[in-house]
């Protein structure tokens, strides 16, 4: 069984025991958190499909940890201007392990 998730401003595929990094939650690691922005849901041959979202259905993951991905350099330049700005940026992103995909 996988389902298709939102959060975050992004579209998750998942399936019961995957590990996927996501943008930051408030929760504490090891608290169990509920996706209910479920567009897509899978088992075999059967798809079900949400318009948007499908009623009913959710995904419940737990928190494993948080922390901040690679370092990006971030370089404002304008030529002939005199203008050089530069910066590093890490995003910060939550952990969480797919426990369970309740499907209508």
């Amino acid at each position: 069984m996988y389902a298709v998730i939102a959060t975050g401003g992004k579209q998750y595929r998942v399936s019961e025991g995957s590990v996927l990094r996501i943008e930051k939650l408030e929760a504490e690691a090891g608290a169990a958190v509920e996706f209910d922005r479920v567009l897509l849901v899978g088992t075999g041959d059967q798809v079900k499909v949400g318009t948007p979202y499908l009623e009913g259905s959710k995904v419940v993951a737990t928190v494993q940890s948080h922390g901040k991905g690679d370092k990006k350099r971030v370089v404002k330049f304008r030529r002939r201007k005199h203008y050089l700005r530069q910066g590093n940026h890490r995003q910060p992103f939550t952990e969480v392990k797919v426990t369970g995909i309740v499907g209508v």
